[in-house]
């Protein structure tokens, strides 16, 4: 078996059925997934319950890791919920090495053309019912955590890959990329961006995602579910839901990582593959740091203003049953 045909088959190991829930407040963790054999951290933002007793609705706001290896049945399965539009948050280098998004409706050409891009650029179907695609790349020029792990592996030294990853280091680097998310003008730009998609009349039902669902991915939908009103510690549960929707590809990674003999310690890259609350809470750290209120990073951080918020919560929320 190739190493393709193995992790091929630990994705397809973690098949769910397809749901979408109509009714009910609060999925399980099984339910949220979109059962999309070549997206496994695919899934549904509904269910989650506001402060003033709304909900979120099922099939609006959907959140993935990269879709890039979505096979047909995947293809078929987001038409049929009505799929409207995708952002791709990855870098150019990340879509160079796994390949563009595949989007049903729109010409392979359009897709690699624009996702091939280190500015943001948009797809347009050809008819007026067809799915958008935004790529929105999200990465940080002087520190792009994919390109140091990329060197770090092809180097193959134990020595340097320690010095990179070990002692801490990876969860360093991933509490400064999480609070670059903040910090950094251009990335809140690009994350307002994606929730304007989503609060205009003819936005959801959408899908945003980067390469694993995690990171660009979390912070997305952590400031979403917070500007609608859902309290911390659900936000907090589903970012870390990632680690049970992804466990069975890290594990297959790591060890892959380790007997083809890229690395003697691969367990150093579980803080860079692995979803750690002090990660998010970094990030909530940096717009306390800055900002007197949530309310004021909404409209200084990300300038966006009322008029996108109750788009958001007139697309997205619901009125509970």
């Amino acid at each position: 078996m190739t190493e393709q045909q193995t992790e091929t088959t630990a994705i397809q190991a973690d098949r769910k059925a397809v749901r979408v829930p109509t009714d009910g407040v609060e999925a399980a963790p099984q339910a949220r997934s979109l059962g999309l054999r070549g997206a496994v951290n695919a899934r549904d933002l509904g269910g989650y319950r506001t402060a003033d007793g709304r909900v979120l609705k099922h099939g609006v706001a959907l959140r993935s890791d990269g879709l890039n290896r979505l096979t047909e049945e995947d293809l078929g399965l987001l038409a049929a919920i009505g799929l409207r539009q995708v952002v791709d948050l990855r870098s150019l280098d990340e879509v160079r090495e796994a390949g563009p998004d595949r989007v049903p409706g729109l010409p392979v050409a359009a897709i690699a053309a624009a996702e091939l891009s280190s500015a943001p650029i948009t797809v347009a179907p050809a008819s007026g019912d067809g799915m958008t695609l935004h790529h929105l790349p999200v990465f940080a020029a002087d520190f792009d955590i994919y390109v140091a792990l990329r060197d770090a592996l092809a180097d193959r030294s134990p020595e340097k890959q320690r010095a990179l990853l070990g002692d801490g280091k990876a969860a360093a680097m991933m509490i400064g990329l999480y609070r670059w998310f903040v910090t950094d003008a251009v990335a809140r730009e690009r994350f307002a961006a994606v929730l304007r998609l989503l609060a205009a009349p003819d936005g959801p039902p959408l899908i945003f995602h980067c390469s694993a669902g995690k990171d660009r991915t979390g912070w997305t939908a952590a400031v979403l579910l917070t500007a609608l009103g859902v309290d911390r510690e659900t936000v907090f549960a589903d970012y870390l839901l990632t680690n049970e929707r992804s466990a069975a590809i890290v594990e297959h990674v790591v060890d892959s990582f380790g007997t083809r003999g890229l690395m003697q310690e691969p367990e150093l890259l579980l803080p860079v593959f692995r979803a750690e609350r002090r990660y998010l809470e970094a990030a909530f750290e940096e717009v306390d740091a800055g900002w007197a209120t949530f309310e004021e990073f909404w409209q200084d951080g990300l300038g966006l203003d009322d008029g996108v918020l109750a788009g958001l919560r007139a697309n997205l929320l619901a009125d509970a049953r």
